[in-house]
C-alpha cells in the first residue's frame, strides 16, 4: 500500500478511491486531435493504481480554434474513456482565472489530488509575476476551504517560445518560479502537502512542441511523467513513469 493510500484510510476519507484533477491552462485541455497529457497520465494511474483512483472535473473537451471554445471530444485515441477525459482547464486560463473557482470545483468533485500546470498564460497577458504568485496563494487557500486534506502537484512554467525572444518574459517567468518555489514551502503542511514537480530537464522545444510551446507526443509524455515521478517519490504513490 503507497504511503498517501494508508493516510487516507487513517482518517482523510473512508473510501479507498483517489481522486485527481487536472488544472490547466492550454497545454493541458489541448486541441482537437490531440492525446494530451492527460491522457499519458491516465495510462499511467491504470497500470500503476488500478480501481484505486478516479479522474474528475467539470469539463472535458478539447479545444478548437476555429471555435476558439472547447467544443471537441476528439481525443487522438477515441477509446480514451469518457470519464477519464475530466478536467478544469482552459484555452488562455490560467491561475488568475481558476482561483476563483477552484473551491467550487474541489467541493463538488470532492478532488483529493490536484495536478496544476498553469502560469505561463497569466505572465504572457495578464499578471506579473508577483500578481500571479498572489494567485497561487489565493488558489490553494481556496482549496484548502473545500478540502483541508488536499494535495497538490505544482509544475513550474516550463521552456516556451517566447521567452527565447522576449527577455523581460523570460525574467518574469524565472521569477515567478522563485515565487513558486518558496510558495510551495511556505505553504506545505503534513495535513495538505504540496509538491513542486521538476522541469523535465530534456524538454526541447522542437522535438516536444508542435509550435515552441504546446507539448507533442513526447512532450506530453514528459510532462506526465514530472507528475507522476515528483508523486511517486514524495508520497510513494503509484510508481515511476514509464512509457
Amino acid at each position: 500500500m503507497s504511503r498517501i493510500t494508508s493516510q487516507v484510510r487513517d482518517g482523510v476519507r473512508d473510501d479507498m478511491t483517489m481522486r485527481f484533477l487536472f488544472v490547466g491552462d492550454s497545454m493541458t485541455i489541448g486541441r482537437a486531435g490531440d492525446w494530451t497529457w492527460r491522457y499519458r497520465m491516465w495510462r499511467h494511474l491504470e497500470s500503476t493504481l488500478p480501481g484505486a483512483y478516479e479522474i474528475v472535473g467539470p469539463r472535458s473537451r478539447l479545444y478548437v480554434p476555429e471555435d476558439d471554445a472547447a467544443t471537441s471530444e476528439a481525443y487522438a485515441d477515441p477509446a480514451f474513456p469518457a470519464p477519464a477525459r475530466r478536467h478544469l482547464a482552459g484555452w488562455g486560463e490560467g491561475w488568475l482565472h481558476m482561483a476563483p473557482v477552484i473551491g467550487e470545483t474541489v467541493t463538488a468533485t470532492r478532488a483529493d489530488v490536484l495536478l496544476i500546470s498553469l502560469g505561463l498564460i497569466d505572465l504572457g497577458f495578464y499578471t506579473d509575476s508577483e500578481q500571479t504568485h498572489e494567485n497561487v496563494r489565493a488558489f490553494v487557500a481556496a482549496a484548502r476551504t473545500a478540502n483541508p486534506h488536499v494535495r497538490a502537484v505544482l509544475l513550474p512554467v516550463i521552456p516556451n517560445v517566447r521567452a527565447g525572444y522576449d527577455a523581460p518574459f523570460a525574467a518574469e517567468c524565472a521569477r515567478f518560479n522563485e515565487l513558486l518555489a518558496k510558495a510551495v514551502a511556505d505553504l506545505d503542511t503534513a495535513a495538505s502537502p504540496l509538491l513542486l514537480a521538476t522541469v523535465p530537464e530534456s524538454y526541447d522545444l522542437d522535438a516536444d512542441t508542435y509550435d515552441g510551446t504546446h507539448p507533442g507526443p513526447t512532450g506530453e509524455h514528459k510532462l506526465a511523467g514530472a507528475f507522476a515521478d515528483a508523486m511517486h517519490q514524495a508520497w510513494g504513490l503509484g510508481g515511476p513513469y514509464a512509457r
